[in-house]
């Protein structure tokens, strides 16, 4: 497709642009893990402005979608998402009909659709909560670029038995798999169950974002932060790993697990801090 037709239509050439092509395969893989159900779960992805031209028109947008929240923070910037009410499993397939590539008006009021989103759809309805933790982590990382939530079965069966005391919760999961500690030393947060979609869940969120990449939705499921799809997704990975362990190993006695002072040396190896008031070392 020439480039003057790419300009008169807006439309992508092709599925040959990168970040297309990431979203795509990885919501199929969560799909395929079982996570995503229907039209559960759902992801953004912060873009360059000189990527997305390279693809799509940029200068006349098809339609404005007017936020209930306003994000002057983030005015001017790219994202791709995925569609509210839409299933991951479709997405590979037809990625126009079930992404959207959209871009914050320049007072923050309003989101404008370039690409996708076809017939009339709009972004996930958890938009709040990603705008909001894109916000606060673009503060603590200015690298950062994916927001991803997933209904990862077995964090979600974790919510169920264990205590929702944060630091008690990673702490278990460092037990789980040696990998866990030097994949994600900053630790898990939880925070209380709460109404998917609300901006009280997003600002809830957003505040632990602060401080975390990841943040335990109980009973519901998991949404995580970082700079590169694979290593979000990565990260999801790890920490289902570890709540498969913890909930295959159930009720039963535990003969032998991995010690705090095992997991400082882990963290020392790998030069990794843990956070503080997890480890108790003599």
């Amino acid at each position: 497709m020439s480039t003057s037709v790419i300009e008169s239509t807006g439309y992508i050439a092709g599925t040959e642009a990168p970040f297309i092509q990431e979203m795509s395969e990885i919501t199929r893989h969560m799909w395929e893990l079982g996570w995503d159900e229907l039209n559960g779960g759902n992801v953004s992805y912060l873009l360059d402005e000189e990527e997305v031209a390279k693809y799509i028109n940029i200068r006349e947008p098809l339609r404005t979608i007017a936020l209930t929240f306003p994000v002057k923070e983030l005015a001017g910037k790219y994202f791709i998402v995925t569609g509210s009410g839409k299933y991951f499993r479709n997405v590979i397939k037809d990625p126009e009909a079930n992404l959207g590539i959209l871009r914050v008006s320049a007072e923050g009021q309003s989101v404008e659709v370039l690409w996708g989103l076809r017939n009339g759809a709009v972004p996930t309805s958890e938009l709040a909560s990603h705008f909001m933790s894109h916000i606060e982590r673009l503060k603590v990382d200015p690298k950062h670029r994916i927001v991803l939530h997933t209904h990862a079965t077995n964090v979600i069966a974790m919510t169920f038995t264990h205590e929702l005391d944060e630091l008690k919760f990673t702490k278990t999961l460092w037990e789980m798999c040696t990998e866990c500690l030097v994949v994600f030393p900053d630790g898990v947060s939880v925070i209380p169950w709460m109404v998917p979609g609300s901006s009280e869940i997003g600002r809830e969120t957003a505040t632990k974002m602060k401080d975390y990449r990841v943040v335990i939705w109980p009973q519901h499921g998991i949404f995580v932060t970082g700079t590169t799809m694979d290593s979000t997704f990565g990260l999801v990975e790890t920490i289902e790993k570890a709540a498969i362990v913890y909930n295959l190993i159930g009720g039963r006695e535990i003969k032998q697990k991995i010690t705090d002072r095992q997991l400082a040396d882990l963290a020392a190896a790998f030069g990794v801090t843990p956070r503080a008031g997890i480890l108790e070392l003599e």
